[in-house]
């Protein structure tokens, strides 16, 4: 196990105050300056070698908006996340958190990043993940879609991944992950929602690079086609997405009409969970009770 930062730029800050700040348990206050330089925009990167890998392409898990690299690792009710599964299955990973998120850390707000960050509540989660209707704080009065697979009893525990986010940092963010790929090589992306639309758009900036990606939920698509196509994506859908009436309904249909338009030049493969009759998904499959069943049809999507 190891672990790099790729990316990233510096800012250089004047005309700030200085304060004088107890920096630490029980200390007399310090000078803290806020002028100089400032690096901002890289993204982390936690690298898993094995010692005899079976795949000759590593995985980079690409989470989505709001989140980490946590998404990957465990489930909220504590099973084996996908990172432990492409292991087992003999794949190098790279579990990733990307520019402002988690062990990327974040900028001066508003000296670096010019906006203020956005936090999520729970009643936005429970609804945009597509849990339920309704959020209430006693679990008892929730709504639950009927044969919901997400493990909402671990509901709470989940909220405590969360981490804010900055809006209209699309382009820093993908700056960083086109460095991450140009680091590692030839690999393949799996990523999930945010992260799955920002998979697009560097396989179709670096097909070169990116053999394959597992698209699970995306959100946001390209403003470009590719020139000469795609590598093969694996595209991932769960449940519930029409009677949430959420903004799900925008992203699926932009998403279905960006693989239409490259359906001739590229292999595109969509996996609609309740059109192959598997009910109850959340935006979550990779967190759901079924979540090694999901792993097992990405797996042999992969091995075809």
């Amino acid at each position: 196990m190891s672990s790099l930062f790729v990316g990233g730029k510096t800012a250089v800050l004047s005309d700030l105050p200085v304060e004088h700040r107890s920096m630490v348990l029980n200390g007399a206050p310090r000078e803290v300056n806020p002028n100089g330089h400032h690096v901002y925009g890289q993204m982390y990167a936690q690298h898993f070698q094995l010692a005899a890998p079976k795949r000759p392409l590593p995985v980079l898990l690409w989470h989505g908006g709001g989140m980490t690299g946590a998404t990957w690792e465990t489930t909220p009710d504590g099973r084996p996340g996908w990172l432990w599964r492409f292991l087992e299955a003999g794949y190098d990973v790279f579990c990733c958190d990307a520019a402002e998120r988690g062990r990327a850390s974040f900028a001066m707000s508003p000296h670096v990043y010019r906006e203020p960050p956005i936090f999520r509540t729970a009643e936005e989660g429970w609804k945009t993940f597509r849990l339920g209707l309704d959020y209430a704080g006693n679990p008892a009065d929730r709504h639950v879609f009927p044969g919901q697979r997400f493990p909402v009893d671990s509901f709470d525990d989940f909220t405590k991944q969360w981490v804010p986010r900055w809006p209209a940092h699309e382009d820093m963010i993908l700056e960083a992950y086109e460095a991450l790929v140009e680091r590692v090589g030839k690999c393949i992306v799996v990523a999930h929602s945010q992260g799955a639309g920002f998979a697009v758009e560097i396989a179709r900036r670096r097909p070169n690079l990116v053999q394959r990606v597992v698209a699970v939920e995306p959100g946001g698509m390209p403003d470009a086609l590719p020139a000469t196509g795609l590598p093969p994506h694996l595209v991932i859908w769960g449940d519930h997405i029409e009677p949430s009436g959420s903004h799900w309904m925008g992203y699926r249909k932009q998403a279905d009409a960006y693989f239409a338009a490259v359906s001739e030049t590229s292999d595109i493969t969509t996996l609609d969970l309740p059109a192959n009759g598997v009910f109850g998904n959340s935006h979550f499959p990779m967190m759901d009770s079924n979540s090694d069943e999901v792993f097992k049809d990405v797996a042999a999507w992969l091995e075809r």
